[in-house]
């Protein structure tokens, strides 16, 4: 079955069309449902289900949201997330929730699930209109983005040996306007930058500070005391979160323990050059590795 699956790809020398997947074309503020699938790690080889770890569910419980014959053959187990996306409808440092991610490290004691994962290099699998998530990796001096393998859970410091999660990305979207409406557009490209943030936070008066853990609280659930300058209320002039504002003195990256604020950004950006029917073949590149800029 997988080679069925590579074989529909591999059609795509002029662009090519995964079975059962229409080009959907969206109208501005459209709700964008962004879905996640199983996470994998090369270490293990073994799939696990996004949900068995706590993150940010949506409200009601995550469902399963297959929409294609290609997601059905590929076997994959899709799910609805708690991600609110629209059409061409930029946020910055939106809060999604509060979860406990489990006691602190310590030697001797068995690591949460969080911990765990991120030893054992799982990633993330997210998709956006039929589209995996490509991965953005930056430092000081690149940018890289890969096609492959989704993005990790977290990291695990050189210095420390500590596991720390990424509790905030940016999700960068690219449209391409449709020709014969320019009402609407069509996505041609999805990119999670992912970030590690200590977000120093009081919770609101609803939040429930004896959560057990993998509990979550949905939404805009607190204040953020030390918030960098995307989620910072009161600077009027918006700006995305950037590597910059994140490594930034006297910032620190989220250890992967204890209640946890969770953020993200959305970025839409037009791209004029690729269609709808080539947005695939990126995957195909030999080296799944495009350096994206240069600082």
């Amino acid at each position: 079955m997988r080679t069925l699956i590579a074989a529909l790809l591999l059609q795509g020398a002029q662009g090519f069309y995964l079975p059962g997947v229409n080009p959907y074309s969206f109208s501005e503020g459209e709700t964008v449902k962004l879905k996640v699938n199983k996470m994998t790690s090369q270490k293990t080889l073994l799939p696990v289900d996004y949900y068995r770890l706590p993150f940010c569910q949506p409200e009601g419980g995550p469902k399963m949201d297959h929409e294609n014959l290609g997601e059905f053959l590929a076997g994959d187990r899709i799910e609805s997330s708690p991600y609110r996306i629209n059409m061409k409808v930029d946020m910055f440092c939106e809060q999604l929730c509060i979860t406990n991610l489990g006691r602190g490290e310590q030697k001797g004691v068995s690591p949460n699930k969080m911990v765990r994962a991120i030893r054992k290099n799982y990633h993330n699998n997210w998709i956006v209109d039929n589209i995996p998530a490509a991965s953005k990796v930056e430092d000081e001096a690149t940018v890289t983005t890969r096609y492959w393998q989704g993005f990790p859970v977290g990291f695990i410091a050189s210095d420390t040996m500590k596991a720390y999660v990424h509790n905030h990305v940016n999700i960068e979207i690219q449209y391409h306007t449709v020709e014969t409406d320019p009402n609407s557009a069509r996505i041609v490209r999805f990119t999670i930058e992912p970030f590690s943030i200590k977000h120093d936070f009081e919770a609101s008066a609803d939040d429930d500070d004896d959560a057990e853990e993998g509990t979550v609280k949905p939404y805009k659930v607190a204040d953020i005391q030390n918030p960098i300058e995307s989620c910072n209320p009161k600077i009027s002039k918006k700006e995305h979160t950037r590597y910059e504002m994140v490594y930034a003195r006297g910032r620190e990256p989220q250890p992967a323990s204890g209640r946890v604020l969770f953020t993200y950004d959305v970025t839409w950006t037009e791209n004029k050059s690729l269609h709808w029917a080539s947005r695939w073949d990126v995957y195909l590149s030999m080296d799944n590795a495009i350096p994206a800029k240069v600082h």
